[in-house]
């Protein structure tokens, strides 16, 4: 199994995260914001991806580090478990309803990281949780997963589910990117012949 373990420490945060590409969707989480606990395990179960995470941060202030550090970590333990990322698909899209919102992500395992983010949040918080954080995550965690990530929500109400939608999206369309081609396992997909390591 291709898996990872990265542990993140800063004068804000404490994080362990451990992630197995081939797994079944398990998850434990723990990060101290409800919200964000809810939305890591949608990609786990539906990225068939075990995810485990812990996380201690300084909520006193705002969810803001934690939010963003978690992001990196699970970044840098996606990029980690994909070695030079010979025979994976590459890419991986999806359409992902949630009720009145739907939601299309695009990504691309290139190791040239960008965002492009287009998500109207109605409302400034989802519980607790400020709504701007999300844009955050998804910054954070393409940075560092080495990914090109396209997030659209094409219309949407209710912000729960439209953010539901993003976290949901993201984790099939990252089951097909780093799924294994059957027809060239061994190759990186790639006219460079490369796309681990460094830019």
């Amino acid at each position: 199994m291709r898996e990872a373990t990265v542990e993140r420490r800063t004068a804000e945060t404490e994080i362990r995260v451990r992630v197995a590409l081939d797994g079944t969707g398990a998850a434990a989480v723990s990060t101290g914001v409800g919200f964000l606990d809810h939305m890591l395990e949608q990609i786990a179960r539906h990225g068939l991806i075990d995810l485990e995470v812990q996380a201690k941060g300084d909520l006193h202030i705002d969810a803001h580090h934690t939010t963003e550090d978690v992001g990196i970590a699970i970044g840098q333990a996606v990029a980690k478990a994909l070695g030079d990322r010979r025979g994976i698909n590459r890419y991986g899209h999806a359409y992902l309803p949630m009720d009145e919102a739907l939601t299309r992500v695009a990504i691309d395992l290139s190791n040239r990281p960008w965002l492009v983010w287009k998500v109207h949040m109605p409302r400034a918080k989802v519980g607790d949780m400020d709504t701007e954080l999300f844009r955050e995550w998804f910054q954070a965690f393409a940075q560092h997963a080495g990914a090109t990530l396209h997030v659209e929500t094409l219309y949407g109400e209710n912000t729960h589910h439209i953010v539901e939608s993003c976290y949901k999206a993201l984790a099939r369309a990252l089951r097909q990117a780093v799924e294994t081609d059957p027809r060239r396992p061994d190759a990186v997909p790639s006219t460079k012949g490369v796309l681990g390591g460094s830019l």
